[in-house]
């Protein structure tokens, strides 16, 4: 999609610091990074959420995400942690409708927080969920 910045950075259209890739996805350096060394995985064909890649994409995401995380634990970086997160959809916070995986390092002192309030729904209510989630997933 010529509108996308992703699409332009993996078409090599776009500047980016590249860190790795593979047949189906890259990555490379956050330009709004949370921590230094955040980098961004993404699938190298179009897909805007997680449900639009392929199961092999979402490996080959997965995969990519794995040995940048491994590279933050053993580079200069050096983050005590790391987080992994993917927004899909504008509810969720996705700002770039390219799917997208973070990977960023973490430190005990970094400003980095995730605030939430728990529901803390009794066992009825998660198994309610959970029958219709397993419903959700019965083939056609």
């Amino acid at each position: 999609m010529s509108g996308c910045i992703f699409c332009q950075i993996v078409a090599g259209d776009a500047p980016a610091s590249m860190v790795a890739g593979n047949e189906l996805a890259v990555a490379f350096l956050d330009i709004g990074a949370f921590t230094r060394g955040h980098t961004l995985v993404v699938p190298r064909r179009h897909a805007v959420t997680f449900t639009d890649l392929t199961p092999e994409e979402a490996a080959a995401m997965t995969a990519l995400a794995q040995e940048v995380a491994r590279a933050i634990q053993s580079s200069e970086v050096r983050g005590e942690g790391f987080n992994l997160w993917m927004a899909n959809g504008a509810a969720a916070g996705q700002d770039v409708f390219h799917a997208h995986l973070h990977v960023f390092p973490r430190h005990a002192e970094d400003g980095v927080s995730v605030a939430v309030d728990a529901l803390s729904p009794t066992r009825a209510e998660l198994d309610e969920v959970a029958a219709g989630l397993r419903r959700a997933l019965e083939p056609a």
